[in-house]
């Protein structure tokens, strides 16, 4: 009976602990993102409507050779993506916001390699009347999809693996920031059934004085 009334209480294990994090960005936490910086770029770009305060729900991390990136999806159907040459604050390079624009289903194999092989990594792409042209450069007319292997986060036991073909695109709005494109064709083994789709994403570079990191 003593035993039972002096016995100690456990800690409580943190289940983000061990899943991607930079800049103090993680999982459970939030950012706000400037509301004038927003208002001002808005009108121009694709997307019709950002929140300005972003909950993360889930976050991935993928290996570049040396170069990290992390990706921190939010309840507004986007992302924060961190591009950083190290682990720490100042080897950060660049911090974009996207939004979700469209999925596209890819029905079969043929429609599959015309995506990879021919369209996705044209010089340029349209969308919606604008021009978006490709950001990677290559000696040739035709640059083929970066491949990236994400792991996607939901706490420290539960993460799931997709391999991303990706291509970057951006336009000069009419302010004169840049509005980016980013295509992703996407495979993933659910039920041990492959599944492929086209991912098209829009954003904008985010500056150190235009988000609130919150815990």
């Amino acid at each position: 009976m003593f035993k039972s009334l002096f016995k100690r209480n456990k800690p409580e294990t943190d289940k983000y602990a061990g899943t991607p994090n930079v800049m103090g960005l993680k999982l459970g936490g939030s950012f706000e993102l400037d509301a004038l910086a927003l208002r001002l770029v808005m009108a121009d770009m694709v997307v019709s409507k950002v929140a300005a305060t972003q909950i993360i729900q889930s976050a991935g991390i993928v290996d570049l050779d040396g170069t990290t990136l992390y990706r921190f999806y939010t309840d507004d159907e986007g992302f924060l993506q961190v591009v950083a040459n190290g682990s720490g604050e100042e080897d950060v390079v660049d911090v974009k916001m996207f939004h979700y624009y469209d999925t596209l289903d890819i029905a079969n194999q043929a429609e599959w390699e015309q995506l990879l092989n021919n369209k996705i990594g044209a010089s340029s792409y349209q969308l919606e009347g604008h021009t978006y042209q490709r950001v990677w450069t290559s000696t040739t007319e035709y640059h083929n999809p970066v491949h990236m292997e994400e792991k996607t986060y939901q706490d420290n036991t539960d993460f799931s693996t997709t391999d991303q073909f990706t291509m970057l695109f951006e336009r000069e709005l009419d302010n004169g920031e840049m509005e980016s494109l980013f295509l992703s064709a996407e495979e993933v083994v659910n039920n041990n059934a492959l599944e492929r789709c086209l991912v098209i994403s829009t954003g904008m570079t985010v500056s150190p004085t235009q988000i609130t990191i919150h815990g």
